[in-house]
């Protein structure tokens, strides 16, 4: 059996010890960007091994990108490698934020044609309940080769977010918080607001009470009230930097409406050109 979008704790308990599973920890934290190298280092779920958002799950940024670039894919690829991940793997990505960082790995997984990966659903506040094994040992993964079979068609950039975003055969979603789409606050970038047209679905009402991903007939449902006659392959996905929006792909996914696209730049990117249009609520 694979996994493709969300494994429960109990699940992954069962393949601690299977050498055809890979394990990577996501945990981080945007205003304390080695939070979660930290936390790794004090405990983690055995044989994971530490993914940085900045380090490895991003490229540099640069005056005319968003503040998490994709990845170079070479670059990437050998990072995979190094981690134990090849095609026969199984890969499991979790954090600490209800799979608002994972998400960004089990996404770039997929772009790379890599789509044996699921989220710890949960992630390791649940694992940590649940009394499942903890370790502070560093694991030295057994590494391999990864060969990327890049899906271009995932990704969109901001020509075509300006191309579409007046269609209403299409629909651009937001992942970010309410206050930061009205641009009543903005933590983190210098222009507050968002891409008019844009529509704001944070990526935390993907989740119960519980910090869990509501069911999939759930999500469809909810989901569904949002598309109307839109297909999943024409819709957009962004947040600020190109992260959280991949919980909400994630989350579409899991609810078998395939095929959403991310717009990997996001606001923060959309910004950097003065001519591109900004609304305000």
């Amino acid at each position: 059996m694979t996994f493709t979008t969300l494994i429960d704790p109990n699940q992954l308990a069962e393949h601690l010890d299977d050498p055809q599973w890979v394990i990577i920890d996501c945990r981080f934290t945007l205003t304390d960007p080695e939070a979660g190298r930290r936390a790794y280092r004090e405990n983690h779920i055995p044989g994971a091994c530490y993914a940085h958002l900045n380090e490895d799950l991003s490229a540099p940024a640069t005056l005319a990108t968003g503040r998490h670039p994709l990845p170079h894919t070479a670059l990437f690829a050998s990072k995979l490698g190094a981690w134990g991940v090849d095609a026969n793997k199984q890969v499991v990505v979790y954090d600490s934020s209800f799979g608002a960082m994972a998400a960004r790995l089990w996404w770039l997984l997929r772009w790379l044609g890599h789509h044996n990966v699921a989220l710890l659903n949960g992630g390791f506040p649940r694992w940590q309940r649940e009394g499942l094994p903890i370790t502070a040992t560093v694991s030295s993964p057994r590494t391999s080769t990864f060969q990327p079979h890049l899906n271009p068609s995932l990704a969109v950039n901001a020509d075509d977010v300006e191309r579409i975003r007046r269609s209403s055969n299409y629909r651009l979603f937001d992942a970010r918080a309410e206050e930061r789409f009205s641009g009543a606050v903005e933590p983190l970038d210098k222009i507050a607001g968002h891409i008019p047209g844009a529509i704001n679905l944070p990526w935390d009402d993907n989740l119960d009470l519980g910090g869990n991903f509501q069911t999939a007939e759930e999500l469809r449902a909810s989901y569904g009230n949002q598309l109307g006659d839109v297909v999943p392959e024409h819709v957009i996905h962004m947040c600020g930097s190109g992260v959280t929006a991949c919980h909400n792909i994630l989350a579409m996914e899991h609810a078998g409406l395939h095929g959403t696209k991310l717009y990997a730049g996001s606001w923060s990117e959309w910004i950097t050109d003065p001519h591109r249009s900004v609304a305000k609520d």
